[in-house]
């Protein structure tokens, strides 16, 4: 028995030396009495009795519940380990073991003796993750918000009315981040426990008072969409709509687009003809371009401040060259502008049976009585269209021959002419646009159609004449759909002639004929911006 046990400390001891294995002894060393780390007294404990106690604590907070609250009904529950609290000073243990037990014997008795007479406390610092715990009190407590309701203006028959407004509570959050480390490293625990957060009212803009004086016209303009189909019609109306009623205060810019977005049927709008990248398109919420370009001359007229304006790609037909706002939410497009008077502004818009879109902004006029502002559009260069375009499209049926109108090329600048009593005082170009040049396209369908078919189409195309591959492609059609009834004979012998006619034209022509003028009957029309 006595072999048996000399032999396992034998082994013991060889298992201590060997490498890699490592044992850590407890530090025996005690603290003077009357010493603390923070609250906690840690008189006649030893160095590593001290260490353990204070990493107890900080793994209590770790896997503490904290709820943070506001007021009665708002809370939000999080662990502790969240706010990443750590042990900052771990050296202070040997600063208090150095107390009464370092430097010379009189510096250590005197040390003692006051310990004697009077406690000496070091500090325990916390540390914490600064990033994570301002994402908790500045992103996920913005539950806590209540967001505050601006006085705004309703114009009625009857005149303006105004809606009164609320206050808003938004969590403090730099005060409720100093509260949050102000209990954790006042002596807590770790025992599950609430933190109330610092709030602050943010008060609404406006008065009733402030939007009584909102009574005069400082800009007012109005464009037509006569020609607009159904789609586009309704998409002028609805943008209209949502932009009506806006109440801006002084210094505060309004977006279109975040007015008017999303451009989804679920928020009113329809497929309409648009422009993209100098082609036409069908996109939802197509025509809205004209109500931006609309509230664009309303804000001019009116000398408000524009932050954002752009150009169409092509020339529209509702205003001047350089008077229109374009918006394409995909293109980064945008029409933006400033309240820079002194009162709140009201923005008035409507649309009326016999297709006209107005835009009114009222404010208060602190303008001379004889301030005139006008505009004028001066086209600087123009660009012809160049030959027609004839290109194939699987995605519409062979038979289909649509048209997209030329546009010419436009370079064009927006002047500025003030006057007051009758004289000029002020003249300056406030932008200057560039409208792309595009050929009349012709679009032919070749969806079901053969070699055959093709090679007809192709013919036809190269004599560059609308007519002719219309005939051909009509005829092409009726063929395919006598295909086995008495009429294939006849709908064939139509497609021959066709074919024949297409081929004697292109045999006569000598150069390529000069872009169409005139626009060929029946072509399809498209309502764009």
């Amino acid at each position: 028995m006595k072999k048996f046990i000399g032999g396992v400390i034998l082994f013991l001891s060889v298992l201590l030396l060997l490498p890699g294995i490592r044992t850590k002894a407890a530090d025996g060393r005690k603290i003077a009495s009357g010493v603390y780390i923070g609250d906690m007294n840690v008189s006649d404990m030893t160095v590593s009795d001290v260490q353990s106690k204070i990493n107890e604590r900080f793994g209590r907070i770790a896997d503490s519940e904290i709820t943070l609250t506001v007021g009665e009904d708002k809370s939000l529950v999080i662990n502790g380990s969240e706010l990443g609290v750590y042990w900052k000073n771990p050296q202070v243990i040997e600063e208090a073991y150095s107390l009464g037990h370092r430097g010379n014997i009189i510096q250590r008795y005197k040390a003692l003796k006051d310990l004697e007479h009077e406690n000496y406390t070091f500090d325990l610092e916390y540390g914490f993750n600064e990033a994570a715990l301002r994402d908790i009190v500045e992103n996920r407590c913005s539950i806590f918000n209540q967001e505050k309701v601006n006085y705004t203006l309703k114009k009625t028959s009857e005149g303006f009315n105004v809606t009164q407004g609320q206050v808003g509570y938004v969590v403090d959050v730099d005060n409720s981040i100093a509260t949050i480390k102000n209990f954790v490293s006042g002596g807590w625990e770790g025992d599950n426990a609430s933190i109330s957060l610092s709030v602050k009212e943010d008060d609404p803009l406006g008065s009733a008072e402030e939007l009584s004086r909102v009574r005069d016209v400082l800009g007012t303009y109005t464009t037509s969409y006569k020609t607009s189909g159904a789609s586009r019609s309704a998409n002028v109306a609805n943008g209209c709509s949502l932009i009506n009623g806006t109440t801006l205060y002084p210094g505060q810019e309004f977006s279109v687009l975040d007015a008017i977005t999303p451009f989804t049927e679920a928020n009113g709008y329809f497929p309409a003809g648009s422009y993209l990248n100098g082609i036409v398109v069908e996109s939802i919420g197509g025509g809205i371009c004209q109500v931006s370009t609309t509230l664009y001359n309303a804000v001019l007229l009116a000398e408000l401040g524009v932050t954002e304006r752009h150009n169409h790609s092509m020339i529209v037909t509702y205003v001047e060259p350089s008077a229109d706002a374009a918006i394409a939410e995909s293109g980064g497009k945008n029409f933006k502008f400033v309240n820079t008077t002194d009162a709140p502004i009201y923005i008035e818009g409507y649309t009326t049976s016999d297709k006209h879109i107005t835009f009114t902004i009222y404010g208060v006029e602190t303008r001379p009585a004889d301030h005139k502002v006008s505009f004028k559009s001066e086209v600087l260069e123009t660009t012809p269209a160049s030959a027609d375009e004839y290109v194939t499209t699987n995605t519409e049926g062979v038979g289909y021959v649509g048209t997209q109108s030329a546009h010419i090329g436009y370079k064009a600048q927006l002047r500025k002419i003030v006057t007051e009593g009758g004289a000029e005082i002020s003249n300056e170009v406030i932008n200057t646009s560039t409208y792309k040049m595009v050929p009349k396209i012709i679009t032919v369908g070749t969806n079901g159609a053969d070699a055959n078919d093709m090679a007809q189409l192709n013919t036809a195309i190269a004599t560059r004449d609308v007519g002719t591959v219309k005939a051909v492609a009509s005829a092409i059609l009726a063929a395919k759909k006598a295909a086995g009834t008495e009429g294939a004979d006849a709908a064939n012998l139509a497609v021959l002639e066709a074919a024949n006619a297409a081929n004697a034209q292109l045999a006569q022509q000598q150069a390529p004929p000069a872009p169409a003028e005139a626009p060929v009957e029946d072509v399809e029309t498209v309502a764009t911006d």
